[in-house]
């Protein structure tokens, strides 16, 4: 069981890798982020607290029997707490608004793990149980109390959550929408799969009877799997759009491979420390820079001449004003790209025209460029400054 418990907690912890770096690096991390990133952390280890091996080591640590039961639902406790101020910032509000309903929700919960502390010290618990505590000591006095604590504080967090999941799913659309529905799934995994096995294992120590099985050999994966719906809950809302931006970055760096390999000689960008291992984006802003700055190099060999002789025969085929412009944008950089990997010499009169390219921000005139040059596959300059396009 230590190993589905410890899967969990990696599975849980690593969601907080995923938000941050999912981020804007210069962003200062916000308060939902980090109280995002909290109850992941506590809830990833409540897991760690909870599996066997780690509530043995601990015991053995201590040389407290069953020490490892008032930390693991101490640490379960502040989870709860965490869970009630990530729903405090999502519903938002004035900051002081929002910091003393936090401060409220902490001090209730801080009350509670000091109970739950104080229970387990007045309790008479000195047979160790790593897997069965809860069912084991269902009747006696003070441990019965201080596992009901913990449970119905957990029970409260985990009630809150699905009430405001049901209540925003009918207010939101998309990925939010779809994360919050893998939230509300997973809070009902664990209050389903986790909390009412307890409570009905616990119960029925009380009764005389025994489902202790409820308790050791249900509660633990499903509350596993409850963790895992929930942290794809966090994550689908973040990770999605940065999948979709990275793979976006990935068509738009092979779209611009036409212009790059016909100008890449006239860069004088450094080369970056390693392409290999750099994200789709960086190496598409990196292709972005160099291809600018081999741009910037050729001005000098723009030739007006060969530019209006392009547009004259775009717009003659039909193309819109727009699609013509680039066109001739195209001849005329093939034009430059020609005479300067010829060592020639510039135009006598280098064009004071502006490039599209150049005129818009972002990656959209750069790929409108490539286009218009991978569409023609040759570009013949000849004598009288006109330019023929031969199709391929």
């Amino acid at each position: 069981m230590s190993l589905v418990v410890y899967l969990a907690a990696a599975v849980f912890g690593s969601v907080c890798f995923v938000i941050f770096r999912s981020r804007p690096r210069s962003a200062v991390p916000n308060p939902l982020t980090v109280s995002t990133c909290a109850a992941i952390v506590l809830g990833s280890l409540t897991f760690v607290c909870a599996a066997p091996v780690t509530l043995a080591a601990v015991n053995d640590l201590t040389g407290v029997p069953n020490f490892g039961a008032p930390l693991t639902y101490g640490v379960l406790t502040a989870y709860s707490c965490s869970l009630l101020i990530l729903l405090i910032h999502w519903r938002g509000g004035s900051p002081d608004h929002i910091r003393r309903l936090a401060l409220r929700a902490t001090a209730v919960y801080a009350a509670l793990i000091v109970a739950i502390i104080t229970l387990f010290v007045l309790a008479d618990a000195d047979t160790e149980r790593l897997s069965d505590l809860d069912t084991y000591y269902a009747t006696t006095p003070f441990m019965r109390e201080m596992t009901l604590l913990y449970l119905l504080g957990h029970t409260a967090a985990m009630g809150a959550m699905c009430v405001v999941c049901v209540k925003w799913i009918r207010e939101v659309t998309g990925l939010l929408r779809a994360g919050l529905r893998l939230i509300l799934a997973g809070a009902l995994l664990d209050v389903v799969g986790f909390q009412f096995t307890k409570y009905t294992a616990v119960a029925a120590r009380w009764t005389g009877h025994d489902l202790d099985f409820l308790s050791t050999q249900v509660a633990p994966p499903m509350a596993a799997l409850a963790a895992l719906t929930f942290s794809l809950g966090f994550v689908l809302p973040r990770l999605l759009p940065a999948v979709r931006a990275h793979r976006d970055a990935v068509d738009a760096y092979r779209s611009l491979g036409p212009l790059w390999s016909r100008i890449r000689f006239a860069s004088t960008a450094p080369e970056p420390p390693s392409v290999r291992w750099q994200l789709p984006q960086d190496r598409l802003r990196w292709r972005e820079v160099a291809i600018h700055d081999a741009l910037l190099t050729l001005a000098p060999y723009f030739d007006d001449q060969v530019r209006e002789s392009a547009l004259d025969t775009a717009l003659r085929e039909g193309r819109d004003a727009h699609e013509a412009r680039v066109a001739a944008e195209a001849a005329m950089v093939a034009d430059a790209a020609r005479r300067a990997s010829h060592h020639l010499q510039p135009a006598p009169a280098p064009s004071t025209h502006r490039l599209h390219a150049t005129e818009v921000s972002g990656t959209d005139g750069l790929l409108e460029l490539a286009r218009a040059l991978d569409r023609s596959t040759r570009v013949t300059t000849v004598p009288e400054g006109t330019v023929r396009a031969t199709p391929g």
